[in-house]
């Protein structure tokens, strides 16, 4: 692979654009070309961006051949197709999170995937951020002990109207696959797949979680996570991981901070920065292209089969809280048909 990695983005939507504007900012990428369900959209992008080609449908970028790898930044209803597409085509994918609609949908792209022998990657950003690495090494180094309880929310203010994507169940509506997403992968990149699952939600009348709270447990590590997501209610955007010999938290915007706080018994507070602004999404894409140039088909910072825990989790709160999508099996938990 040369030393220009070249981009196409899948979808025109606030997220493509932020991650197209980090892209731009790095000088070992290159954004070639974009794709909407209409011209007239990516046309917009293009020019937006500067970009020379504007695809109307999706298959014309999967089979764009000037392309090494493409960022699927469509609602979670879509990705299982978008995604899949652009592997069968033989096509690098950078996916959004949530990953996809459900576990079931997640196996499907991850053994496509694994077939062609093709890159594929949820873009986790959090889990590609210097400091959230460094937090993460220090709880393994035993820094404050053996974890026994971890705390994260995040939530927005609202109201969100009806006919608005995060109210629509046809395109994973609700609060859960938005925003649930970070404190549960938080959690699991700490302490692994829970082994407990509770949870409980308020549902909007077209039956998806406006706010929802989760109490995961691991048995055998005696260690239990109380999370919260809500489109109702803006909330501080905080987590904190405590263990037996300290703590560690993090700021509001905890999933891209620019700072952390380890606390120790007996000991002053010990402050972590970043170097510089708080990062934005330029760490999933640095990782993405050291996979491609390395001849890597899964990251080791955002490895398939933890998109694949966390998906199940997220199932597992759903089937306790009774949300279900258009689509999916009624009396399988929520397994699409």
């Amino acid at each position: 692979m040369s030393e220009i990695v070249r981009w196409g983005v899948l979808a025109t939507g606030g997220i493509a654009a932020s991650f197209t504007a980090d892209l731009q900012r790095m000088p070992d990428a290159e954004v070639v070309a974009v794709a909407s369900r209409t011209e007239a959209s990516a046309k917009a992008f293009a020019d937006r961006f500067g970009i020379t080609r504007a695809y109307g449908d999706w298959a014309s970028l999967a089979a764009d051949e000037d392309i090494d790898v493409v960022y699927v930044a469509t609602p979670h209803s879509a990705h299982r197709t978008a995604a899949g597409l652009c592997l069968e085509a033989g096509k690098a994918v950078l996916c959004e999170k949530a990953f996809t609609l459900n576990a079931a949908e997640a196996e499907e792209l991850v053994a496509l995937s694994r077939d062609r022998g093709r890159f594929l990657m949820e873009a986790m950003w959090m889990y590609c951020n210097p400091l959230i690495r460094r937090l993460a090494a220090l709880v393994g180094d035993g820094a404050i002990g053996e974890v026994r309880t971890i705390q994260a929310d995040f939530g927005l203010q609202g109201p969100f109207a009806p006919d608005h994507r995060l109210r629509d169940p046809a395109l994973g509506g609700g609060a859960l696959l938005d925003l649930g997403v970070y404190p549960v992968s938080f959690a699991q990149l700490l302490l692994g797949e829970p082994d407990r699952i509770q949870a409980d939600a308020l549902l909007s009348d077209e039956g998806v979680d406006l706010n929802t709270g989760i109490l995961l447990g691991w048995q055998e590590a005696g260690a239990t996570a109380l999370l919260s997501c809500s489109v109702t209610a803006a909330t501080p955007v905080t987590a904190s991981v405590t263990g037996t010999a300290g703590r560690i938290d993090l700021p509001p915007g905890f999933f891209f901070p620019d700072r952390f706080v380890l606390h120790r018994e007996g000991r002053e507070p010990q402050e972590f920065s970043a170097d510089g602004q708080r990062d934005g999404m330029h760490h999933e894409a640095a990782e993405v292209m050291r996979c491609l140039r390395a001849g890597e088909t899964e990251s080791p910072l955002v490895p398939l089969d933890g998109s694949l825990a966390v998906m199940r989790t997220l199932d597992a709160v759903r089937d306790r809280i009774g949300v279900r999508f258009p689509g999916e099996l009624p009396d399988t938990g929520v397994t699409r048909a």
